[in-house]
């Protein structure tokens, strides 16, 4: 049971750490891309793959850099440093996102060869956006939804051809599951999960934990903490919650996101 978390610090390097969600939870494997980005420019993160390569690994994602969004694809070699023969590379989506508190993608395999590709943003007004990505690379508006500025926190834990599913933190301390279906428009269906303790967090990832629960890192930004749980499959208030303790190691980056190994196999079925 692990979680690869993900993270920009402040000086602009790309990081990779493998957290344990064992009692208490342990660290594995760290790497370190260095200065990906000019200090203090990334502003938030979408998850970003890792897909093996003879000589490393190939890596792409969205980040937020300044006002704006950019996909970016680069090469990083077994040691984390970028391969030249795949050097970084940003394509610019668009501007605005200085507004923007959480951004994440979600994207489900029909087939081999056959995705959706669908993109989340939480704007500072409380207002949730998403948008599908088609096979030419083109963002298209499928919907809004109001009533998200109590949200600190969010993270995708679930993904269906019909549905995505995001597991969210409030400021009068509950912990929710957010369904979102696919249709148009956007209606997002709200179950609570508990009603108190989860207001300390301002950023949750989530990665999938043995078969359909799900490992959950909330972050403490005020104090640089953070901690590991692992939750069943999200079934409302009755909803196991296993708190396996404080993860040895302060996470002060402004930034934090999840990794994954391949958009193909990485299946989640947290709720």
């Amino acid at each position: 049971m692990h979680l690869s978390l993900g993270s920009v610090t402040a000086g602009g390097d790309h990081v990779v750490q493998q957290i344990d969600a064992s009692n208490p939870p342990t660290l594995g494997a760290k790497t370190v891309t260095p200065n990906l980005y000019a200090d203090g420019t990334a502003k938030l993160s979408s998850r970003w793959n890792a897909a093996a390569t003879g000589s490393g690994t190939d890596r792409t994602g969205a980040v937020v850099l300044g006002s704006a969004l950019y996909q970016q694809r680069y090469g990083a070699t077994a040691s984390g440093a970028v391969d030249p023969a795949v050097p970084a590379h940003l394509t610019r989506v668009g501007g605005g996102w200085d507004r923007f508190r959480h951004f994440e993608s979600s994207a489900f395999w029909y087939t081999l060869t056959t995705v959706r590709s669908d993109h989340y943003g939480l704007r500072d007004d409380g207002v949730l956006f998403r948008w599908n990505v088609g096979e030419a690379g083109y963002w298209q508006s499928t919907g809004s939804a109001t009533g998200f500025a109590a949200v600190k926190g969010m993270a995708l834990i679930s993904k269906t051809r019909t549905y995505d599913t995001f597991l969210a933190n409030t400021i009068d301390d509950a912990l929710y599951t957010i369904r979102i279906p696919l249709t148009q428009p956007m209606k997002p269906v709200w179950t609570k999960i508990r009603s108190t303790t989860w207001q300390g967090f301002e950023t949750l990832v989530a990665g999938r934990c043995l078969d359909d629960s799900t490992v959950l890192v909330g972050i403490d930004k005020d104090t640089n903490t953070g901690y590991a749980y692992v939750i069943a499959h999200a079934e409302g208030p009755a909803t196991p919650i296993f708190a396996m303790g404080k993860i040895p190691l302060p996470l002060p980056d402004p930034t934090y996101f999840r990794w994954t190994p391949d958009t193909r196999s990485d299946p989640l079925f947290g709720a």
